[in-house]
């Protein structure tokens, strides 16, 4: 199982670019996690096409459709390995610290995503896998395969 997680797009909608690497990176995943910072109402539309699209508001994210996104989200997916419970929060406060409240947010939780620091952060922590896919903005996302096992293998594309 692959899913492609993105924050910190700061997009009002999608370019030309955002559209091509998509198509490329994001489309063929299994499942698209955003972590915030999408900025526009017309970005949230075009990933919403993605049949597993999940996804949380970001502090930049200030548009009309405040209501029906959701500051933190914990969902269960099914993978080959069998479930696994994923957080999903933007953050908040001092940025070298901002993995550690998020991950408190979801005890019990398989692998915990969020933004904010626009910084690539990969770990894990009371075992649970943490995940930062840095700033699409800034040419960076995550891949992250789930192996049979349950092993998470995370890749970092620079774009």
């Amino acid at each position: 199982m692959r899913l492609a997680v993105i924050s910190d797009t700061h997009l009002t909608g999608p370019d030309e670019h955002f559209c091509s690497l998509y198509d490329q990176h994001l489309a063929p995943a299994d499942a698209l996690l955003h972590c915030g910072d999408m900025v526009g109402a017309q970005l949230y539309y075009y990933l919403c096409q993605h049949p597993r699209f999940l996804c949380v508001r970001g502090n930049c994210d200030l548009f009309i459709l405040d209501h029906e996104v959701p500051q933190t989200l914990s969902r269960v997916l099914p993978t080959p390995a069998g479930e696994i419970r994923v957080g999903m929060a933007h953050g908040w406060g001092e940025r070298s610290s901002v993995w550690q409240r998020v991950a408190e947010l979801f005890p019990g939780h398989d692998l915990v995503c969020f933004g904010h620091t626009h910084r690539r952060h990969f770990a894990q922590h009371q075992g649970a896998h943490i995940l930062n896919p840095g700033s699409l903005a800034e040419g960076s996302l995550a891949l992250l395969d789930i192996a049979d096992d349950g092993a998470m293998d995370c890749r970092f594309v620079d774009l």
